[in-house]
């Protein structure tokens, strides 16, 4: 391997690394900023459907697990969408001027 290619690496490289921890760092505030809502609006619906069909007494283990699960989904779906956009949009500026 030449030095022009390891050097090539070690730059996308630290572009990547640096793309991830940005997807990482929007998609905790995304999650900061959405998680509360999507919990809001599900949580009577999931803790019915727990009721109707597992019986009662799960109502707060359902509250904790579902918050946990709505976390989750806003920040892993955001972060994949982010970190999808990052390196599209840093393809699309790198084909342009090259």
């Amino acid at each position: 391997m030449s030095l022009l290619n390891k050097h090539s690496q070690a730059g996308r490289s630290i572009f990547m690394s640096s793309v991830q921890g940005l997807a990482n760092t929007l998609a905790v505030v995304v999650t900061f900023v959405g998680a509360p809502p999507l919990y809001s609006k599900t949580i009577d619906w999931v803790q019915s459907f727990t009721t109707h069909h597992y019986g009662y007494g799960f109502e707060d283990l359902t509250a904790f697990a579902w918050g946990c699960v709505c976390g989750a989904l806003v920040f892993f779906i955001s972060r994949a969408s982010i970190s999808t956009a990052l390196v599209m949009g840093g393809l699309a500026v790198a084909t342009r001027f090259l």
